[in-house]
């Protein structure tokens, strides 16, 4: 079979698109000089509050994923033997 390979199965893209995302980050984090802040609590008001938040939040979101795979996680043969 001829199978297309997808655009993501290149090293160079996946490279690409890695730098793409740290190069929007930086720009969003560089933005706070210029973009008036109005903080609620103290904590939002250190540099690069937001950034480090979203990228703990996205963290801890994995490792909780990853903890409900391995309490939820069903052995090959739940549904009936398996045939071999």
């Amino acid at each position: 079979m001829d199978e297309k390979t997808h655009w993501l199965d290149h090293p160079r893209n996946v490279k690409l698109l890695w730098r793409s995302f740290l190069a929007v980050l930086l720009l969003l984090v560089l933005a706070e000089f210029f973009v008036p802040m109005h903080p609620h609590f103290e904590i939002e008001s250190v540099f690069g509050f937001y950034a480090w938040y979203g990228s703990l939040a996205c963290a801890l979101l994995i490792l909780v994923a990853k903890g409900l795979a391995l309490v939820l996680q069903r052995p090959d043969k739940h549904y009936g033997k398996d045939h071999d």
